[in-house]
Parts: structure tokens; C-alpha cells; sequence
């Protein structure tokens, strides 16, 4: 008998076929259940502890996943597919994750009837295909960005199923605000960066109603000496991003010296160099220097002298923020400053004092292009689930800028689309049609799972919302409150066409390509990690000494 043969390493885990694919499948259906009661309004909070012990309060499906260690491949996959969606379109990560599992779960059956996945693969495909046609061409319409009303109801939507719902128009004035703020349109060129230029800060104490947007920046900062304006009207602001110090050598310097004197004019030389430099500001009359590096103390007196008030190491990131609101330039060499490089929009410039620290606001700016946002709260859990609900307000005013179509909220496009598709499996040939039939399923999660974190009658609930759309209702969706069937066009919840879009493109693709695999080798070291072992057993295993006689 021939003796079997090891092509693998002893300590390679290897499996294949059917068995992974449906280990594939459990892994997602598992990460989809983690999240599955964060959908909707009626949303469940996660509380998770990190490594470090810091705690984490969220119901953000990308907040969550990005905390949770997993050993599965394919649950990696999936926690991948939601930090895809934040950074797409910043909403929609809850969703995302939940309609993957169920696609899944939906292919389960056909392959333990031995159909192949390439055919499932083809009519997920094919799904897809019609999917986002059928959207675009039969259920979405515009809407007018000029229109506040309109674009408020978009956000409340997105915001109705967070932490920040009790303060619901407070939020979406300043989300819409934000994004309106930096919102440039040169020619043709569209682009609206929050990430950049509307920074949040978070402020521990007061109450979230406190919370504002606004017409200019803030920063963490005071005035580098106490004598100097912490109240200007109207200010002209230098910006530089050099030191208002004298240079120092880069590594050891010597000097050597033949007389008493030489020292002295060396000294003498330093304090020359920084009445130049503090001279050429002064030239210009500004009433407030801000620079990206230090500020010595003779500089200081300098400046205190003329009545210029200097803010010092301010970063990159705010100083950019700075010169979208006042104006300017920001300026490499003081010789090189001129009258066009002095921002002169800023209407108020002051320091005030929150709790321990000093912040420094530069607001009334005329016509800014960058902003801050001011969060207050009771505690920093609450400040870091507000922002985060925040950031995808604002993505979603983004994409409503950016991209203005709509689609009916509450679970009712995909109910529209399930009965669209299922209308379309009747005309497809063979056994393709199936699979397609399932995706048509898979997307009624969405407004099942809504119901059942309302806690109604899911079936009861579904069977209404299936009538109302078998009748040509594509407007029909569930209420996330109380969990009744409701026409979405009157009760005013709106998805932007985008964010839907992107879920489904990246649940249908996640589904087909973890549905591809069928064998896992673990175990499998990288080469450099394996030449690295044999260097260290090396060094660790000297020549042995001869073996005594």
C-alpha cells in the first residue's frame, strides 16, 4: 500500500468546499445578528470596552464593527464592507451589514442542493443590475437643494435613528449649515471636504442644546503672553508658519571665540535678527500674528510693544482653516510679507475660558469657507456619540449637494424593489431564477427588521406592506416608532439615492465574492516572517563546542 503524501506543512489548516462555504455563511449571519437591533429608530444601543479600558457607547453599525475582534476571514470581509460604506457615503453601515448576512443566509439553501455558485453568482449579478435601474428610473426623484425645508427632512431621517434624535433640529440646522459652509462651486468643480474644513470640537460640560455652528473658527489656544488683547473687532490677521525665533543649529554647533567681545555680538546678533523679523510684521500693522511654530520670548516683548496680539504652534490643519475664513495668505518668510497676505474678514476675534482651558474664537467672519462646530455635553461618551452621529448628518447633506435624488425611507424602496424583482424572476429562463427570487427576499430584512425593533406582528405587519406594493404603492413603507405600515411620501422619510445605492452595490458584491471562495488555507506565515525565524535561529544556536573525549 502506497504511503500517503504530504504536500502541506503539518502546521497548515487547510479546508475546502462545501464545508467553507457555509462556515462563510455562519460567520456573516453572526455579524449581521450583532447589529441587527441597531437599524431604525428604535434602536439599541452597544456598549463595548476597548483594550485600553476606554468605553465606547454607540449605535453607528461602523462604530461597533471597528471595535469588535474577529478570527473569522469572511467576518473580516464584512467588518471591511462597513468601514467601505462610512468612508463612501458616511451613512447606511448598520444596513449594509445586515442586508450582506441575508444574502447569504438566502443562498444557503441552493447550495446544499448542490447548485453551483458560479449560477448564483450570475443571477445575484444580474439582480443588481436591475436593481439600481429600477431605482433610478422608477422610484427615486429629485429634490431642490435650495430648498431648506426639503433638505432638513432628508437629515431628520438619517438622524432619527440615533442618540442625537431628541435634538433632532438642532442637529440638522447645524449639519446643513456646515455643509453649506464649505460647499465650493469654481467653475464646474464641485467640492465639499467636511472632513478638512469643518472640524468639531468637544467641549465636556453645559448641555447639547448648547451646542452651535459657527461663522468662523476656534481653536485650543491663548495668547502666548498675558498682556497682550484677548477682545479685537474687526482684526488684521498675519499667518505664518515660520519661527519668530532665532535659529538654532540643526545638531551640535561650536563656536569658538578669540575675545571677550565676540559673544557679546553673537548675542547681540540673535536680538537683531528678531527686531528684523518683528519689524516686518510691524510694518504691516496687524493686530494679531498666528504662526504654525514658536514664538520667542524677545519676539513677545516685540510684539506686546507694537499691541499685536501672537498665538503660537498652531497646526497645519487649523491654520488652513484660518486662512479659508479671514482671508489672506499664509506667509513662508516675514521679509516677504505684503498688504494681500493680512486677513481682514474676521469680525471678532476673543479668548474665553471653558472650564480649565483657554479657546480662542475668530467669528462674524464675512462669507467663510471653513467652520467650527461646537459641541457641549455631559460627559465625553455622550460628546463622542454626538459627533459621530454628526459626521453622518453631514455626509448625508453631502450627497443630497452632491447628488440630489431621493428614495422613500422605512424599509418601503426595498419592499418596492422585492416586488419589482419578483415580477422580473418570471421572465428570467432556467434555473437563474431562483437565486434572483431570493435577492428579491434577502432585501425585505430591511423593513422586518424595523418591525421587530418595534417589537409589532412582523408577519401580520410584512403581509400589509406586500399588499400595499402588489397594488403599485412604491411609497409604502413601515413607520420605525410604532411599527405601521405608512405612505413614506407624507410621513416625510426621505433616503438619498446614493447612500441606497451603495448598499446594495456593496452588499450584492460582498455576497458574490464570499460566495467565490471555497477553500481556506490558514496558517500560512509571510516569507519575510519566516527568514526573520531563521536569522534569530541563527543568532540564538552558537557552534557547540567539540564533545570532550
Amino acid at each position: 500500500m502506497q504511503a500517503p503524501m504530504l504536500v502541506l506543512k503539518n502546521d497548515t489548516k487547510r479546508e475546502s468546499g462545501r464545508k467553507v462555504q457555509l462556515g462563510n455563511i455562519k460567520a456573516a449571519k453572526t455579524i449581521s445578528d450583532v447589529i441587527r437591533t441597531c437599524l431604525g429608530p428604535k434602536a439599541m444601543l452597544k456598549m463595548l470596552m476597548d483594550p485600553m479600558g476606554g468605553i465606547v457607547m454607540t449605535n453607528d453599525g461602523n462604530a461597533i464593527l471597528r471595535e469588535i475582534q474577529v478570527q473569522h476571514p469572511a467576518a473580516k470581509s464584512m467588518i471591511e464592507i462597513s468601514r467601505t460604506q462610512d468612508e463612501e457615503v458616511g451613512d447606511g453601515t448598520t444596513s449594509v451589514i445586515v442586508l450582506a448576512g441575508e444574502l447569504l443566509k438566502v443562498a444557503e439553501p441552493f447550495l446544499t442542493e448542490n447548485m453551483h455558485p458560479t449560477v448564483i453568482i450570475a443571477a445575484y449579478r444580474q439582480a443588481l443590475e436591475d436593481l439600481v435601474e429600477i431605482m433610478k428610473k422608477e422610484i427615486s426623484v429629485p429634490v431642490d437643494i435650495n430648498n431648506r425645508d426639503e433638505v432638513i427632512k432628508i437629515i431628520k431621517s438619517s438622524l432619527g435613528t440615533k442618540f442625537m434624535k431628541g435634538w433632532n433640529d438642532l442637529a440638522c440646522g447645524i449639519a446643513l449649515d456646515a455643509v453649506k459652509c464649505v460647499h465650493l462651486d469654481k467653475g464646474g468643480y464641485k467640492e465639499i471636504d467636511i472632513k478638512r474644513y469643518a472640524k468639531v470640537e468637544k467641549i465636556p460640560g453645559g448641555t447639547i442644546e448648547e451646542s452651535q455652528i459657527l461663522d468662523g473658527v476656534m481653536f485650543n489656544k491663548d495668547v502666548t503672553h498675558a498682556g497682550m488683547r484677548r477682545k479685537i473687532e474687526n482684526p488684521r490677521i498675519a499667518m505664518l508658519d515660520c519661527n519668530l525665533e532665532y535659529k538654532k543649529g540643526e545638531s551640535q554647533t561650536n563656536l569658538e571665540f578669540m575675545q571677550e567681545t565676540d559673544f557679546r555680538r553673537i548675542l547681540q546678533l540673535e536680538e537683531e535678527y528678531i527686531k528684523q523679523i518683528c519689524d516686518d510684521i510691524i510694518a504691516l500693522k496687524p493686530d494679531i500674528v498666528i504662526t504654525e511654530k514658536g514664538v520667542s520670548d524677545l519676539a513677545q516683548h516685540f510684539l506686546l510693544k507694537a499691541g499685536i496680539t501672537a498665538i503660537r504652534r498652531l497646526r497645519k490643519s487649523d491654520m488652513n482653516r484660518v486662512q479659508r475664513c479671514v482671508g489672506g495668505q499664509i506667509v513662508h518668510r516675514t521679509d516677504e510679507l505684503k498688504e494681500s497676505d493680512i486677513g481682514t474678514l474676521c469680525g471678532l476675534f476673543e479668548v474665553k475660558k471653558f472650564g480649565d482651558e483657554y479657546f480662542t474664537f475668530l467669528t462674524k467672519c464675512k462669507d467663510p469657507k471653513a467652520c467650527t462646530i461646537l459641541l457641549r455635553g455631559a460627559s465625553k461618551d455622550v460628546l463622542m456619540e454626538v459627533e459621530r452621529n454628526l459626521q453622518d448628518a453631514m455626509n448625508v447633506a453631502r450627497n443630497v449637494m452632491m447628488d440630489p435624488q431621493l428614495v422613500p425611507g422605512g424599509g418601503a424602496v426595498e419592499a418596492a424593489l422585492a416586488h419589482s424583482l419578483n415580477e422580473r424572476s418570471k421572465t428570467i429562463p432556467g434555473v437563474g431564477q431562483w437565486p434572483y427570487r431570493a435577492v428579491a427576499d434577502a432585501l425585505l430584512i430591511i423593513p422586518k427588521t424595523l418591525m421587530q425593533n418595534c417589537g409589532v406582528n412582523t408577519i401580520r405587519t410584512m403581509t400589509a406592506l406586500n399588499a400595499k406594493h402588489a397594488t403599485g404603492g412604491t411609497t409604502w413603507g413601515v413607520d420605525g416608532d410604532t411599527g405601521v405600515v405608512v405612505d413614506m411620501k407624507e410621513y416625510g422619510v426621505w433616503d438619498t439615492f446614493q447612500v441606497k445605492a451603495q448598499v446594495f452595490k456593496t452588499a450584492i458584491e460582498t455576497a458574490i465574492l464570499l460566495l467565490r471562495i471555497d477553500d481556506i488555507v490558514s496558517g500560512v506565515k509571510k516569507q519575510s516572517d519566516l527568514d526573520a525565524e531563521k536569522m534569530a535561529s541563527k543568532v540564538q544556536t552558537p557552534a557547540e563546542p567539540p564533545a570532550e573525549e
